[in-house]
């Protein structure tokens, strides 16, 4: 005869253990976002919890929907997860999902408006309690359509009308990459901005044109060029940029990865990043420090973003208003841009040919081994 089975711990058997009522027990293990931080805080909360752990008990999630009609879940949509900037604000909502006692899940739109739609009908068929859209779109009214049906959500990374948000302050974070190079004395500039439906790429190029024009130096028209947030997207809008005209003395591009397909584009056209043209990105993903030339960028709170955006999720949940909160990003100089700094990867490169091939003071971006 096989061994007996162990009987499952319950909330009872911990009532019992500690003379308290179940229904304080249940409480404690089971309180909802708002409440845990208060829940958690009382000395009968750390004995239940401590015994609870001790004894090994686990919630019934399935058991604890039926009885509050809540399935402590929520959707997270977003357009690309190998996009490295969304993946990492969705590692800050799954984070603060956990601490708040709720899970998530992740799917992908690939920024298509049918995509967006059916895959939010999927979402929602899973009953969650609340929403998190990264891939919010300016030229569709649908996010109007879901606040309409009652449904609980907060936007993350970009911002649509009056919605719940949590972004960066994307149009200082332009002004912010402007004032840079005006003080490098670059007067004839060029930005490679992102789809006009995102806010992102919008404000940032919006503060990036605004602070010129105080300067008394505006951006004409053929200087800035919409493109897609790739690699390929940046390279096709710093092609455009030096097929309109003699070519300017820096590039602002939206984000690091447009960043990254300029430098391409640049390469190409024997231009020496950081010497022949000033080049600023935006985001500061972990590549950008690492490139043959590092990028100068402007660094978004991306974790610290997905986190708070879970945080007003909760806080919307527990009937808190509906908040938009701007996080201040930070400008980054590298070599890229900088040329006392490029000047120093330069002559670092002087004393003998480096790991890359590359001949004494050999531009890593001109570089034809």
């Amino acid at each position: 005869m096989g061994a007996k089975k162990a009987r499952p711990v319950t909330l009872q058997m911990i009532a019992d253990q500690l003379g308290l009522h179940v229904s304080t027990v249940s409480r404690v293990l089971h309180a909802k976002p708002d409440e845990g931080l208060r829940a958690a805080s009382s000395p009968t909360a750390v004995r239940v919890r401590a015994l609870a752990g001790e004894l090994g008990y686990q919630r019934n999630p399935h058991a604890m929907s039926l009885r509050t009609q809540r399935s402590n879940l929520v959707g997270v949509l977003v357009p690309r997860l190998s996009d490295v900037v969304l993946a990492t604000i969705y590692e800050g909502v799954e984070e603060a999902a956990a601490e708040n006692g709720l899970s998530t899940f992740v799917t992908n739109t690939r920024d298509v408006p049918e995509a967006q739609r059916a895959r939010t009908e999927m979402v929602l068929a899973r009953r969650v309690d609340g929403m998190i859209f990264g891939d919010g779109r300016s030229d569709t009214g649908f996010l109007d359509e879901v606040a309409a049906r009652g449904v609980p959500f907060v936007l993350v990374n970009r911002q649509v009308g009056e919605h719940p948000a949590v972004v960066c302050d994307d149009y200082l974070g332009g002004r912010m990459a402007a004032e840079h190079l005006l003080r490098l004395g670059h007067e004839d500039v060029a930005v490679v901005a992102g789809e006009p439906y995102a806010s992102t790429g919008v404000n940032r190029a919006n503060g990036f044109a605004d602070r010129f024009r105080e300067a008394g130096l505006p951006i004409p028209g053929h200087r800035i060029t919409h493109a897609r947030f790739d690699a390929p997207g940046g390279r096709e809008g710093a092609e455009k940029v030096l097929a309109a005209g003699p070519r300017p003395s820096a590039m602002f591009v939206v984000n690091d990865f447009g960043a990254i397909g300029a430098i391409g584009a640049l390469r190409d056209h024997g231009l020496r990043v950081g010497a022949d043209m000033a080049l600023v990105g935006f985001n500061d993903t972990p590549l950008a420090a690492e490139l043959p030339v590092p990028l100068t960028t402007v660094r978004s709170p991306m974790h610290e973003m997905g986190r708070r955006g879970l945080e007003l999720l909760v806080r919307v949940l527990a009937g808190g208003p509906p908040d938009k909160e701007l996080l201040r990003p930070e400008l980054v100089v590298r070599a890229s841009s900088d040329p006392g700094r490029y000047a120093a990867l330069m002559r670092k490169t002087a004393p003998g040919r480096t790991g890359d091939g590359l001949s004494p003071g050999q531009d890593p971006y001109t570089s034809s081994s």
